[in-house]
């Protein structure tokens, strides 16, 4: 394999990865947040209600972070906490999906829009390798998260 391609397409993973982060960062003061705030609804709308432990454990935060996250998406009216209905100590955090979306939706349509467009501009076998890269990157970040965890 070609060491040159190797190294270039590394940089251009990692310029991905610093122009990601700069892009949620910008939509995330757009959307009264700082830093990666909005990231986290994500976890909320894709799993739907859990703990703060629950959350905590999806996001690598503390749970005392996840405390004061939960306390800005309250204050946001973006969840609700809510006790569980057997057991009084435990606290469900209950996303509010309609205003999560309605907030977030707009700042990422036209991003959306031209990802999909970009993405359907691929011939389906050159879509297989990029499934296969991303699923396998996914897999080595997941690998070195909980490597770095113990």
């Amino acid at each position: 394999m070609n060491n040159e391609l190797i190294t270039q397409i590394r940089r251009l993973s990692q310029h991905y990865a610093y122009t990601s982060i700069q892009m949620h960062e910008t939509v995330a003061r757009k959307a009264g947040f700082s830093g990666t705030d909005h990231k986290y609804l994500g976890f909320l709308l894709q799993k739907g209600q859990m703990t703060a432990g629950e959350l905590a454990g999806l996001t690598g935060l503390t749970t005392g972070a996840v405390t004061g996250l939960i306390d800005r998406f309250e204050k946001k009216k973006l969840v609700k906490r809510q006790f569980a209905k057997d057991d009084r100590r435990k606290v469900f955090i209950v996303p509010d999906t309609e205003k999560i979306m309605a907030l977030l939706e707009p700042l990422y349509k036209e991003f959306r829009n031209n990802s999909e467009k970009l993405i359907a501009s691929f011939p389906e076998k050159e879509l297989k390798t990029l499934e296969i890269y991303f699923s396998k990157a996914i897999e080595i970040m997941d690998e070195t998260i909980n490597k770095l965890k113990d």
